[in-house]
């Protein structure tokens, strides 16, 4: 089988070292970006590349199952679920289930009228660095449990330090959690982050599917730059330009509970996960009653929109999931870079 990141680390020279399994849950692609030339492509995040809605879900909850079991269910029952918009909106979700006991909170990237932020953080490599946190109930960051942040993958820790800086001296606590698909940081970073713990008096865990290192070369934002220009894709084709029909969007009308938030942007309560539950069948039989017949064949592929990965859907992936006779599904965020 062809690893998925080959073309990219051939021609960046990048290397990847880890896990066994760390290239079955990792590829590579190129980035236009300034900062980074590469990015870490992952498989089972389910926002990157069609992927079995279940395996996506249960990649998170499996994690969220081993934060349980590290925490205790009397910790477990303090702790509160933080994950990193946009990437790891739905992961968190998953996470959080996998936990059972805990409310969860994402990030935003966009300010609310009315809603005061409890917190924000930065983040240094991104596109748009300022985060927000926009819980529903301004106490849900001040009780003194574990705080659990997830991301899809964790490597040089610049996010996660910004984040547990900003809360600490906001709502300080003694425990953290750090949960990613991947650990990828260099031995540099894995001892600044054992500082900052002792510096902060925190206690700090990490949990992740597998780990590795990332090796860039030198001259590797400049041979980026160069890559993204010459196999830049052209703009695209207009619809219908080759006398095809033009595709339509059609809205669904999902028979969603009252009182029921649509996702982790305000705060999704360990309450808000049973009723959910109940009502996944009969959302997901809707959604499939609004597919065309091939689409619901197996071996299609699919799509479920998160547009904010700030809200629709608590976790698009579980409800994706849910119907899965059909093929591979991927969670499309507009607003992702």
């Amino acid at each position: 089988m062809v690893w998925s990141g080959r073309w990219v680390a051939e021609r960046l020279g990048v290397g990847l070292d880890g896990d066994e399994e760390l290239r079955s849950l990792l590829g590579l692609a190129l980035r236009r970006n300034p900062k980074r030339a590469h990015l870490l492509v992952s498989n089972v995040l389910g926002k990157h590349v069609p992927q079995s809605p279940a395996l996506v879900y249960e990649s998170g909850r499996g994690l969220g199952v081993r934060v349980r079991a590290l925490l205790g269910d009397e910790e477990a029952a303090r702790a509160v679920v933080l994950g990193y918009a946009e990437t790891a909106t739905g992961l968190g979700h998953a996470v959080a289930d996998g936990l059972g006991l805990a409310p969860y909170l994402h990030s935003t990237r966009r300010p609310v009228p009315g809603v005061a932020a409890a917190g924000g953080f930065e983040e240094s490599h991104s596109h748009h660095t300022s985060h927000l946190l926009l819980p529903e109930n301004p106490e849900l960051l001040a009780g003194a449990g574990p705080l659990v942040l997830v991301d899809d993958e964790f490597s040089t820790g610049n996010t996660v330090l910004n984040t547990v800086r900003a809360l600490h001296e906001r709502y300080p606590r003694d425990r953290y959690v750090i949960v990613a698909l991947v650990d990828m940081r260099a031995p540099a970073d894995r001892e600044r982050l054992t500082a900052f713990a002792a510096a902060l008096g925190a206690r700090v865990d990490l949990i992740a599917l597998a780990s590795g290192t990332v090796t860039l070369p030198d001259g590797v934002l400049e041979k980026g730059r160069a890559l993204v220009e010459r196999w830049s894709a052209p703009d695209r084709t207009p619809a219908g330009a080759d006398g095809a029909p033009p595709g339509t969007v059609r809205r669904v009308e999902l028979p969603w509970p009252e009182g029921l938030p649509d996702g982790g942007r305000h705060g999704f309560l360990p309450a808000h996960r049973g009723t959910l539950e109940a009502a996944l069948p009969r959302l997901a039989a809707a959604l499939a009653d609004a597919l065309p017949g091939a689409v619901r064949d197996p071996g299609a592929s699919g799509a479920v929109q998160d547009p904010d990965a700030s809200a629709v859907v608590r976790d698009p992936g579980a409800l994706a999931a849910v119907p899965e006779p059909g093929g591979p599904a991927a969670v499309r965020d507009p607003d992702a870079p």
